[in-house]
């Protein structure tokens, strides 16, 4: 598909998402994580609208963009990747839907295979700046980061409380902040000295090489099984009450045909954890 098509289906949504909620009552609006979009959102909101007739418009953004425009009433629901926060509005929900993990990327062609997480700490520190010092080559470490005007994103959150302990990036000449981890994503496909953290249900769909961590490859069986242990939920946010066609998207979701249907994408459904 051309970007002219591209960007007129992006504007159609955008006009969609953006319309008032009595626009069409067999219309659901969805924003928020990138990483959800790309691993399963669009596909199930698809196979949703073959199934009942009822259209599920997604976008990304990242999960701050998505929560908000969930409390402001732009949307019906959104995806995020991280749990409820202090300042989130008491008047929505998170319900999980599906498991995740962290994941460390480069571009394909840097021949880093495997990375401790305290060399990740490191390299988050500014105390490990060039790939050499992994054994690499002889390269700047580019670092990506999502962050938006809001605030980190659901994947920086998840690094600063599962890696981090609490702590923050430290930026040097080579630290480049972006709106989403679905841009972070494109820029280290394009990038050869790129790195950053992203998620594995979306980076496994991108032109990027997700490395070892302390010798354990991500892959589903292995997050599933908790081998590879930076596993961290899914979830959709609706309000405490909302439209019943958004109830009814989310029954799905979590129903067993939906979270077949999850886990035949290649993303860890609820069930595929025992």
């Amino acid at each position: 598909m051309n970007k002219s098509v591209l960007s007129v289906f992006f504007l159609i949504g955008a006009i969609l998402i953006n319309a008032p909620r009595a626009y069409s009552e067999n219309i659901i609006t969805g924003s928020g994580c990138s990483v959800s979009n790309v691993g399963y959102l669009t596909d199930i909101a698809k196979e949703y609208e073959k199934r009942t007739g009822a259209k599920v418009l997604v976008r990304s953004g990242g999960s701050v963009l998505g929560i908000e425009d969930l409390s402001s009433g732009k949307v019906d629901f959104a995806a995020s990747c991280r749990g409820k926060i202090a300042g989130d509005s008491e008047d929505i929900q998170f319900i999980q839907v599906a498991w995740d993990a962290l994941v460390f990327i480069v571009h394909k062609s840097n021949p880093l295979k495997s990375i401790s997480l305290d060399e990740v700490r490191a390299i988050y520190a500014g105390k490990i700046t060039n790939y050499k010092e992994l054994k690499g080559k002889n390269m700047p470490v580019k670092l990506f980061i999502s962050l938006s005007r809001k605030g980190l994103s659901g994947v920086e959150t998840s690094i600063k409380e599962m890696i981090l302990k609490g702590g923050k990036p430290v930026e040097t000449a080579n630290t480049v902040l972006l709106a989403s981890t679905g841009i972070v994503e494109q820029m280290v496909e394009e990038t050869p000295e790129g790195f950053a953290v992203a998620g594995f249900s979306s980076a496994r769909k991108r032109n990027v090489k997700m490395l070892k961590v302390d010798g354990i490859y991500p892959n589903k069986k292995k997050i599933a099984s908790d081998k590879y242990q930076l596993r961290r939920p899914l979830f959709i946010v609706i309000p405490k009450k909302p439209k019943p066609g958004v109830k009814q998207f989310v029954d799905f979701i979590l129903s067993k045909e939906g979270q077949k249907l999850i886990s035949s994408y290649g993303v860890v459904s609820l069930m595929d954890v025992k």
